[in-house]
């Protein structure tokens, strides 16, 4: 399966309220927040999108499973 992407195509997602973060002992780190997007709206009913960040380009993929995958 390939997937081809023009360069100009930019995903917008929806505005969201930033949900708290877990620390490793379960509890909410104090003042640290992270927003949270479902992935349907990012993957927009395909198995995979590629994702500019700092210059790179990365790959996110859904797999038969239901897990996700990220690759550089």
């Amino acid at each position: 399966m390939s997937l081809s992407m023009s360069a100009s195509h930019t995903l917008s997602l929806p505005a969201r309220t930033p949900a708290h973060t877990e620390t490793a002992s379960g509890g909410h780190a104090v003042g640290a927040s992270a927003t949270c997007v479902n992935s349907t709206e990012i993957l927009r009913g395909q198995k995979a999108v590629e994702i500019n960040h700092n210059g790179s380009t990365y790959r996110l993929q859904a797999t038969r499973l239901g897990k996700l995958i990220l690759t550089k």
